[in-house]
């Protein structure tokens, strides 16, 4: 059979619209073999080509970031947590120590009564208080400043009572009931007072 003109013309044996309907052939397969690919084969073709540019591209980085930032956050609230944990262990024990503390200022405050065959006694009472009260403030035990006269602070001081002293000022504090506690800066225990009201 003549070929027309302007058609391909066989080389060496082989006709050239075979070879192209061969092509077109092995063309549509692949495109058939991406059609096929599942929604997951997709992503991980698409996260593989992608430009820096792309806004996917973008988006999983802004994420990647994201996640390093929380992450990093995360470590700092357990370090400081952790921290805040070890420098207040000890306030449940130094508080279940402070009704000691005060049974020793009750009978020291009551010693001035006592005659001469006690006095060695309430020394020992006295020298006993102050290695306590000495080894508590070596953990960060300090006392809540509340002396007579001074203006009563409802952050360190609780009031159960008034009083009436003509040479106080209104506000002041009158009477220490209670001492209070401050641990590292914490307060333990607030300190109970009469406060001054003039009538």
């Amino acid at each position: 059979m003549p070929k027309e003109k302007g058609t391909d013309i066989p080389i060496n044996g082989v006709d050239q619209d075979d070879v192209k309907q061969e092509e077109e052939n092995c063309a549509s397969a692949e495109n058939a073999d991406e059609l096929s690919l599942s929604e997951e084969e997709l992503t991980a073709l698409c996260r593989e080509h992608v430009c820096p540019e792309c806004d996917v591209m973008q988006k999983a980085e802004q994420e990647r970031l994201r996640a390093l930032a929380d992450t990093e956050n995360v470590k700092k609230r357990l370090l400081r947590e952790a921290e805040e944990m070890k420098r207040y262990a000890g306030d449940s024990i130094l508080g279940d120590l402070l009704p000691v503390l005060d049974n020793l200022d009750l009978a020291l405050a009551h010693a001035d009564h006592a005659d001469e065959a006690c006095k060695n006694f309430v020394m020992g009472v006295d020298m006993t208080r102050k290695i306590f009260l000495d080894t508590l403030k070596n953990h960060g035990l300090e006392s809540v400043e509340a002396v007579p006269g001074t203006e009563f602070n409802p952050e360190f001081h609780e009031a159960v009572g008034m009083a009436s002293e003509d040479d106080l000022d209104d506000n002041a504090v009158a009477q220490i009931v209670q001492a209070g506690y401050v641990l590292k800066g914490r307060l333990l225990r607030p300190a109970k007072v009469m406060v001054n009201k003039k009538s």
